[in-house]
């Protein structure tokens, strides 16, 4: 059985404290850092399966931090812990990167089913496995693999991004709802503040798939209703 390896960038040693005495009783092995520059290098250096990343940090911003490891190749969920729980925090931290959010203060209980579920969709049961290829315009998307490319040259996309960009193209020329996207994406109940996570998220696809992010021909826009993949 796998030990998934969790890295803990939060600079309060009382919470870091309790998360990884949780995250470890839960079967997890756990690296904390208490500065962000740590946590870019560690990141980098030992790709850890999912990283938390508090977003005040003594040496910067978490969103600054998760957006260095994004550039620098780190693809693996990234959990925001934030104070704010306004909507624009939540967005700037999916913009930069992220997979999921918690507003401190948070329950500890739902912040492992959080983890439990970004492991489960990234490395479990839930993961892009199987052995076909799909195929999105002149993008193939290896499911093996877990990779998308483009002419022979992989796109680097983040593991929510990738079951993003397969189930719409599991469903080419088909209009699906955001609430659509999120039970199949994330599993998640639909509501005004959850579905941002759709439009942030396509948002980020299209800078990565697109020719032409400001003009798709891949994943559209339907007013009103939600997205399509053109095939």
């Amino acid at each position: 059985m796998t030990t998934y390896h969790i890295l803990l960038i939060e600079d309060d040693p009382g919470i870091a404290g309790s998360l990884q005495t949780a995250l470890i009783r839960d079967g997890y092995r756990v690296h904390w850092k208490d500065r962000g520059t740590e946590g870019v290098e560690y990141a980098c250096e030992h790709n850890p399966h999912l990283i938390i990343l508090d977003v005040r940090l003594p040496d910067g911003s978490g969103f600054d931090f998760c957006r260095q490891m994004r550039q620098s190749g780190v693809h693996q969920p990234v959990i925001i812990l934030t104070v704010h729980s306004d909507e624009v925090d939540k967005v700037l931290g999916l913009e930069m990167g992220a997979d999921d959010y918690m507003t401190k203060p948070f329950s500890l209980r739902e912040l492992l089913s959080r983890v439990r579920a970004q492991i489960r969709r990234s490395y479990g049961e839930l993961a892009v496995v199987d052995s076909d290829m799909l195929y999105a315009g002149d993008l193939v998307i290896d499911r093996r693999r877990g990779n998308v490319m483009r002419g022979g040259k992989i796109i680097n996309v983040t593991p929510t991004e990738l079951r993003l960009l397969t189930y719409l193209a599991q469903h080419p020329n088909q209009v699906l709802s955001r609430g659509q996207i999120l039970d199949a994406v994330w599993g998640s109940e639909t509501s005004p503040d959850t579905e941002q996570v759709v439009t942030v998220n396509i948002r980020r696809l299209r800078e990565k798939i697109e020719l032409n992010p400001s003009d798709p021909d891949l994943v559209l826009t339907v007013p009103g209703i939600g997205y399509k993949l053109v095939s």
